[in-house]
């Protein structure tokens, strides 16, 4: 198995495996009673904590969600939504790719560095702090597809690991620093996820519970271990220690699909996350995921998500272009 194909330790180590925010944006932002700020970023992940106060997220097909003072919302999908003091407040200022600042008719906004030149905070007044993933190459998409638009995580299942002392050594220029937003976003999602997916009564995908089945788990891990591992229902049967038909019925029952549907399936996903690495070829990745050619790979990969391989890398750069990642784009957060 190539030494950098993601394993599996466990359901939620696998789910967040890949998880790698470059070019992160952050924005620390004191709130003034009228406050609001429409989100049409694209992010395809983002966070919002309220530091200090309270603030009210309205999804753009959904209804107003409060946050409290250290809950966490995890924003998916991409889709625009509005970030207010009050639920019914209209924004004035509207953030897209890149970060970039504009009024709601699209005129240039006054602020022009994101949110963080909003004010100076008072002592009491709310503080939020919000992080935007700038491009979808560093989203896994089984990631996105587990969750909901909005995921709330409440203080006390898992309150942000990063305090506000952290966020204010960032604020300052200093060589390393997107290096450390990067990574400050990676921890940030990874503990509201770990919370959300482990909360009592969690809607979470069906191959995440069927890890836990004495019969189902040991094959997903096996699977998820070495998915270019030329499988059959008889020797991921074998190795499990049960027989062929025992499998492949409890398989069907708990993850929803046949075992190679699904190994099917979680190679093509892997291929498209491979695919989003620099100076990846289409070969290599067919060989890392476990298919013959880079033929072979092209062919099931269109049959399964509708477009090729190469369409499918032109959508990612587009995606990175469009959000100014690499591009030596903002990534800062100044009180």
């Amino acid at each position: 198995m190539d030494s950098q194909t993601p394993t599996a330790t466990d359901p939620l180590t696998d789910l967040l495996d890949g998880v790698r925010s470059a070019g992160a944006l952050f924005h620390r932002s004191p709130l003034e009673r009228t406050w609001a700020v429409r989100f049409e970023d694209s992010s395809p992940l983002a966070l919002a904590v309220p530091l200090r106060g309270s603030v009210w997220i309205r999804p753009l097909d959904g209804e107003p969600v409060r946050l409290g003072p250290q809950e966490v919302a995890v924003l998916s999908g991409g889709s625009p939504y509005v970030v207010s003091l009050a639920p019914d407040t209209e924004p004035d200022v509207v953030v897209r790719p890149g970060g970039r600042c504009t009024a709601p008719d699209g005129r240039e906004h006054s602020t022009t560095r994101g949110l963080s030149t909003l004010g100076t905070p008072g002592p009491q007044d709310p503080i939020l702090v919000s992080g935007l993933y700038t491009a979808r190459p560093g989203v896994p998409q089984r990631l996105s597809t587990a969750l909901p638009p909005l995921a709330v995580v409440p203080a006390g299942r898992g309150a942000c690991p990063v305090g506000p002392a952290a966020l204010e050594e960032l604020s300052h220029p200093a060589p390393g620093r997107q290096a450390l937003l990067d990574r400050m976003l990676d921890l940030m999602l990874i503990a509201a996820l770990r919370s959300w997916f482990t909360r009592p009564g969690a809607p979470v995908p069906a191959w995440y519970r069927a890890h836990g089945d004495s019969v189902v788990g040991p094959a997903l891990r096996l699977l998820g271990e070495d998915p270019a591992r030329p499988w059959t229902v008889g020797s991921l049967a074998s190795e499990t220690g049960v027989s062929r038909a025992a499998l492949a019925r409890r398989f069907h029952e708990l993850v929803g699909t046949p075992p190679m549907t699904y190994l099917r399936e979680q190679r093509i996903a892997l291929a498209a996350d491979l695919l989003d690495e620099p100076g990846a070829t289409l070969g290599a990745v067919a060989g890392r995921v476990g298919f013959s050619s880079a033929f072979a790979l092209s062919t099931a990969f269109k049959r399964l998500r509708g477009v090729s391989p190469s369409e499918h890398r032109a959508r990612g750069t587009a995606a990175e272009r469009a959000t100014g990642r690499g591009g030596g784009g903002a990534g800062g957060s100044t009180p």
